[in-house]
């Protein structure tokens, strides 16, 4: 995998695991390395997609296994 994909996959998985440090580092390695905008705002919405499917099926086994009442969506961080 060459240093251009590497970086592409790192920004798209910083996204992924919410870390604000790692998608400034990645995206100014994208800028050093010439990437197209367009591809790194791709990456991150994998990545972004991989956040959201995750934090779903997290929030739903939660909710099974301590039997949380789902209609209930009130406290820290509108959740």
């Amino acid at each position: 995998m060459d240093e251009r994909m590497k970086e592409l996959v790192a920004i798209g998985a910083s996204a992924a695991v919410n870390c604000h440090p790692c998608l400034e580092y990645h995206l100014a390695e994208c800028d050093r390395l010439s990437i197209d905008r367009e591809e790194v705002k791709a990456a991150v919405e994998v990545g972004l997609m991989v956040n959201k499917g995750a934090a779903t099926k997290t929030r739903a086994k939660a909710e099974t296994l301590l039997g949380l009442d789902k209609e209930a969506k009130s406290g820290c961080c509108g959740g």
